[in-house]
């Protein structure tokens, strides 16, 4: 009987401390400090062993993105505003004779800066740019995310903005994160655009969670769930709902989605389930054998070049 008492108090006490673990992970995950002089955090792929045992126990610390580069040539500085009452920061970076907008949102710690080489490119095919920071990120308030959820309602604000300022095509582009929540707004902000590009979207909040448990090299059960649980529970919405690959059957227009092979954090699987999602034929699959969860435009530019003019013309 002793014995089994103090079984049971191992029990809940390894309970307890996985359950602070995720508390601290899902906190540290969905919150960016304010940008200062501390140094820049590595990527889990990247850090060494006691950085990781470290990071293990009290999550790792993000800072808020900054813009440190900008559009060339004439741009507007346009803010938007949530019903929270955050500024979202966006860049209108337009053309003459423009065959519409490319709206273009980033992936998570990221910033609309880091996404201007791509921005280029799609503006030398003909394309007005509409380049976005999500709350928490950039230029825009708030130090808090929630991974796509709550940041669908911005992708509805600067969507709205630029089916009313063209009269071409409105083509939301989105690499991560920002793809993800381009397929929530579809399903669930009522955006219609005329187009659409996800690269290397997570198929699920859920599994977005084990890609980061998977990097850290720990098991990815229980400690996924529990930190998708507790991720929502702070953030104030229900996280094992989030689920892109269930969202994409709303999209309508045609869809070009791309991956890199060598992508630690999204798998094969939630690609083909987001793909498959997708109704009809009008879309297409590019996988990029030589790169990984990074900028495919960096790292095959050749490749995504072609595969995007083709796309959008």
């Amino acid at each position: 009987m002793k014995l089994l008492r103090n079984l049971l108090r191992v029990v809940l006490l390894l309970f307890i401390v996985l359950n602070l673990m995720a508390v601290f992970h899902a906190y540290k995950f969905t919150h960016f400090y304010d940008a200062t002089n501390e140094p820049v955090i590595q990527r889990p792929e990247q850090m060494g062993f006691w950085q990781k045992t470290k990071s293990l126990f009290f999550g790792i610390n993000y800072y808020k993105s900054v813009n440190k580069a900008f559009p060339t040539g004439a741009y507007q500085t346009i803010n938007f505003k949530t019903n929270d009452g955050l500024k979202i920061e966006s860049w209108d970076w337009p053309i003459d004779s423009s065959q519409g907008y490319v709206v273009m949102f980033h992936g998570h710690g990221s910033s609309k800066s880091r996404i201007l080489g791509e921005a280029a490119a799609m503006r030398k095919m003909g394309y007005s740019i509409l380049l976005v920071d999500f709350r928490a990120h950039g230029g825009s308030d708030g130090n808090t995310c929630t991974i796509g959820h709550d940041e669908s309602e911005e992708v509805k604000l600067v969507y709205d903005y630029a089916r009313a300022h063209t009269k071409g095509k409105v083509v939301l582009w989105g690499i991560s994160l920002g793809a993800a929540t381009i397929t929530r707004a579809v399903a669930h902000e009522g955006v219609e655009p005329d187009q659409v590009i996800l690269e290397m979207p997570f198929g699920s909040l859920s599994e977005a969670v084990k890609g980061r448990v998977r990097i850290m090299g720990i098991p990815e059960q229980p400690v996924a769930t529990l930190l998708c649980f507790w991720g929502g529970v702070e953030r104030g919405f229900w996280a094992f709902s989030h689920n892109p690959y269930e969202y994409a059957a709303s999209i309508k227009c045609p869809v070009l989605v791309q991956w890199g092979e060598k992508d630690p954090r999204v798998t094969r699987a939630e690609i083909d389930a987001i793909y498959g999602a997708i109704k009809g034929n009008n879309k297409k699959l590019v996988v990029y054998k030589d790169a990984g969860h990074e900028s495919l435009y960096e790292k095959q530019t050749d490749l995504w070049l072609k595969e995007i003019k083709s796309f959008l013309n």
